[in-house]
């Protein structure tokens, strides 16, 4: 949703925080203020102070599987990674890469690496030709149809044409009548491929599967659209998967009072900027007529901006008891959000957001 009043994030912002919360912490009786503040700003005064650091340390633990798509730059690659908790802050890595001569070029394609790993490490894995995997896509949950096909094509050695072509005639997976898009309808999950694999083909195990998952949660096939409508907003929105319910249930609310969904995912979806990693909505698309924006159009939008996982299709079904019609993330790190029943405590919590945003600059705001 949206959260409208964008703080300043200046520079005498940044220059007083030490000062302001030095100046709390010595006045006693004030240790509520102390905690506000610290949780506020104190990651960044530690790092600035050296107490901490915004890169991990060793080669890492674990697995993940990140995937990098033709087109991508450097600065893209670094947020896939901290998203995927490969390295700690993409400003570490982008700083180690920026430091490269000559510049790296990294190959589309998925990559098996480790959790928590260096920048270094990270970068010698990417370069580290035996950790791209053959024929292999991982389809993270909440991208649109364009974003999946990109990576399926980085992933399978596929030509992206040869994919948009075959997504172009929705009419060939056997999706319910009056269906016109595959947004919605291409499960999130990691595929492998054959060498053979056709582009038609690839879409079909993706559909497929997502058929697969309803049949398992019992949606009727004349239903299934609207919850995935559903089920792609909780995907978008909601920034923790305990949270899905709870969006869910703020969309429920909101229908059965006939009020404005205000969801800024369907807007952002609608003008196109919904890839570009920022929580704000500009003022054009939020006013702009297209079908899928709620801020302009009663009811759901014209159909799923994304294409949820099964989290968010459970969530869909099943929102959490409540009488929640607003919420905002607060904290973009831990995507914390705040649920609220009244427009005073919703504009509370925005104002959260704008202080974290302030001690955050970059980083999604």
């Amino acid at each position: 949703m949206n959260a409208r009043t964008r703080g300043e994030s200046s520079g005498t912002g940044r220059r007083v925080l030490i000062s302001l919360l030095v100046a709390v912490l010595l006045l006693g009786g004030l240790a509520a203020g102390g905690t506000y503040l610290w949780s506020q700003y104190g990651p960044r005064i530690s790092q600035t102070m050296g107490w901490t650091s915004n890169d991990y340390e060793g080669t890492g633990t674990g697995e993940a599987i990140v995937v990098i798509t033709a087109g991508e730059i450097g600065e893209d690659i670094a947020v896939s990674l901290e998203e995927a908790d490969v390295v700690k802050t993409s400003e570490a890595f982008y700083e180690l890469l920026l430091e490269q001569d000559p510049a790296v070029e990294f190959l589309p394609g998925s990559y098996r690496v480790k959790l928590q790993m260096s920048a270094q490490s990270a970068l010698e894995a990417l370069q580290d030709p035996a950790n791209r995997m053959a024929y292999t896509a991982m389809i993270p949950e909440g991208k649109s149809v364009a974003q999946t096909l990109e990576i399926i094509s980085a992933g399978a050695d596929i030509p992206l044409e040869e994919l948009q072509a075959a997504a172009a005639d929705p009419a060939a997976f056997g999706l319910p009548e009056g269906v016109t898009s595959l947004e919605g309808w291409l499960f999130p999950a990691t595929y492998e491929f054959e060498e053979t694999t056709t582009g038609v083909e690839a879409i079909s195990r993706l559909v497929e599967q997502q058929k697969l998952v309803l049949d398992e949660l019992g949606v009727p096939v004349e239903d299934r659209e609207r919850v995935l409508n559903i089920a792609a907003m909780v995907q978008r929105e909601g920034g923790r998967i305990e949270d899905f319910g709870k969006v869910s249930r703020v969309i429920q609310n909101r229908l059965a009072q006939e009020m404005l969904l205000q969801m800024d995912s369907t807007a952002q979806y609608g003008m196109g900027q919904h890839d570009d990693g920022s929580v704000w909505s500009t003022d054009e698309a939020l006013a702009d007529d297209n079908p899928w924006n709620t801020y302009v159009h009663l009811g759901l939008p014209a159909g799923p901006i994304s294409n949820p996982g099964r989290d968010a299709i459970v969530a869909a079904l099943n929102p959490e008891p409540g009488d929640w019609l607003y919420f905002v993330a607060v904290n973009l790190d831990t995507r914390e959000s705040v649920f609220t029943s009244t427009i005073e405590d919703h504009n509370a919590a925005v104002e959260q957001l704008n202080q974290w945003c302030i001690a955050n600059p970059g980083r999604g705001c």
